[in-house]
């Protein structure tokens, strides 16, 4: 146990050190008057204006219009797969619904994937739309936090600054560095860069083995750098190509939860107000320490009904080292609960094991961190989505003391709260009204391999993974059908754009009001005291909002799991 503490915190005491240089870099990024030469070319190849001051209808226009484009552009690829170059697998194009869901899911960030990447994708569709979008999403997201900084930092002020220098600000001087870098680290380590698409390999017996190649490197730097998720391969990050060594296995940990902390940093830097920044980013951690504690605690555990069965000896020594079912032994109980805490907060997707063979309790901690959407989370969205939230407590504080609440040195007024909890309902519409839908449909238990409690946690996660733009799965059933691909796509688009885009008119309405100073009654908000009322207000309303959800998945399942109760 201690060298497993020692590890967390390690691996924590790293991404601190990561996030503060980082974090600078993204200041810079956010606030140079300079361009690249890159960036010029890009502004006149696009044929965009960078000095064009762009208010936040205009700044979330031009996000939704040009995300819209890119996924029109990649519908058109996974419609047309079979007649580009680097086919040499013979890989049928993808129908309309699952080519919808695989396009909605990459532009939003979610990544999440209904089909096999192995058997499903050429390497020219992994590159020109998976990838593509991986890049595309995650930027865009970048970008969003970085007009919605600016405006905080800003007083008087009619605009956010202009989308497309934010973008290619972001993809020319933090994506694509960024994962050049980790990308020759990676082959180094041993996984395949190549535009191959299968090498043959003899086995042992003599028989003649097709492995499924190609460019899986490059793919798994903006996979999890970006907040993305997806796999190359349908095992994931389970998979000895994607994931071969401990050192990439830690990396893929550190990647996911780089820039999500360093925009806490970012923020402190561009607002000169360091100590806020620090309250943000010691609320994450908090939260993120807490769930990671639950779920390694839970599959430390195991399964008592196992242990129960008794007469086998083996089943015993098995649930001594925990719960392993679904894990890889070369990741162990440790390693594979910190990527399940990682992928989750993170909103990445990526997995290092099943979590449908998850313990009850355990599979709790990746939905939970999903509903609250809010721990670490994606690139940009995360670190917005926590500033609703701390707009939200301010308000009820100063709702408690009798006082117009302020954030910021900005008065928070009836239209900010309006258009704050606009984005907080969103987020559990999507997720609690297309579970019911998908409950009440009529074919939905064709696609359950579980009933129970446990076939309502898959459909739960599903959409839960949807909407919060997250992409792994319980996957115990099956999603591939015509209702799914639809109604998930929907819930990718929903969990989206309307939670950001209120968001960014709430960044425009404050950009747009004068500072106040502090006074005798202003509540403090870079204090320990505040942090504690946030984590706390994150906690309660998701507990309020999903509570009753939870309570008829994995919370019934872990007390049957007790009782030695077997799921039907």
């Amino acid at each position: 146990m201690t060298l497993i503490v020692l590890e967390y915190g390690a691996v924590l005491a790293l991404m601190t050190v990561l996030a503060v240089l980082m974090g600078r870099w993204l200041a810079h990024a956010f606030t140079d008057t300079g361009h690249w030469r890159l960036e010029r070319l890009s502004y006149r190849a696009l044929g965009v204006d960078p000095g064009e001051r762009m208010g936040w209808p205009r700044y979330g226009l031009a996000l939704l219009l040009s995300n819209a484009a890119m996924m029109l552009l990649a519908y058109a690829v996974l419609r047309l797969q079979g007649l580009l170059p680097l086919g040499e697998l013979g890989n049928a194009a993808q129908a309309p619904d699952l080519a919808f869901n695989t396009a909605a899911s990459f532009i939003t960030n979610t990544n999440w994937q209904a089909y096999a990447g192995e058997a499903s994708l050429s390497n020219a569709t992994q590159m020109l739309a998976i990838t593509f979008l991986m890049f595309c999403g995650a930027t865009a997201g970048v970008a969003a936090a970085a007009g919605f900084i600016r405006a905080l930092a800003r007083g008087n002020a009619a605009d956010l600054g202009n989308y497309w220098v934010d973008f290619m600000r972001v993809l020319w001087r933090v994506m694509l560095p960024l994962c050049f870098v980790l990308a020759l680290v990676y082959v180094w380590q041993g996984m395949p860069q190549t535009l191959d698409s299968v090498a043959v390999a003899t086995t042992l017996e003599g028989a003649r083995q097709p492995l499924v190649l190609g460019p899986v490197a490059s793919f798994e730097t903006i996979k999890h750098i970006g907040t993305n998720g997806g796999g190359f391969y349908s095992m994931n990050a389970a998979h000895p190509f994607e994931n071969p060594t401990p050192l990439t296995n830690t990396l893929h940990i550190l990647s996911m939860l780089l820039i999500p902390s360093a925009l806490t940093v970012a923020f402190g830097h561009v607002l000169a107000r360091r100590r806020q920044g620090w309250v943000f980013f010691g609320a994450f951690l908090i939260m993120f320490v807490g769930f990671l504690s639950l779920v390694f605690a839970a599959e430390q555990a195991g399964n008592p009904m196992l242990e129960r069965a008794g007469a086998d000896a083996r089943i015993g020594a098995s649930q001594a080292g925990g719960n392993m079912e679904g894990k890889e032994l070369r990741f162990g109980i440790a390693d594979s609960a910190l990527f399940v805490a990682t992928t989750t907060a993170a909103t990445t997707g990526s997995v290092n094991t099943m979590h449908d063979s998850l313990t009850p309790l355990g599979g709790f901690v990746p939905l939970a961190q999903m509903m609250l959407n809010s721990v670490f989370g994606g690139d940009g969205v995360g670190f917005i989505n926590l500033i609703q939230y701390a707009i939200l407590t301010v308000f009820l504080a100063g709702m408690m003391i009798g006082r117009t609440p302020e954030f910021l040195g900005k008065k928070i007024e009836a239209r900010e709260i309006k258009l704050v909890m606009l984005s907080v309902l969103a987020h559990p519409a999507s997720i609690l009204g297309f579970t019911a839908l998908a409950m009440l449909w009529p074919d939905t238990a064709a696609s359950l391999a579980n009933r129970g409690a446990h076939g309502f946690s898959e459909v739960l996660y599903a959409y839960t993974s949807g909407t919060a733009n997250n992409g792994s799965a319980f996957a115990g059933f099956n999603a591939n059908t015509p209702f799914f691909n639809t109604t998930i796509g929907l819930a990718m688009l929903v969990g989206r754009y309307l939670t950001l885009l209120p968001m960014l008119a709430v960044a425009g309405s404050l950009a747009a009001k004068k500072s106040v100073a502090a006074g005798a009654g202003t509540f403090p908000t870079a204090t320990p005291l505040f942090m504690g009322l946030l984590v706390f207000v994150v906690l309660v309303v998701g507990g309020l909002t999903f509570l009753p959800a939870l309570a008829l998945g994995p919370l019934v399942e872990q007390l049957q799991m007790l009782s030695g109760h077997l799921q039907p």
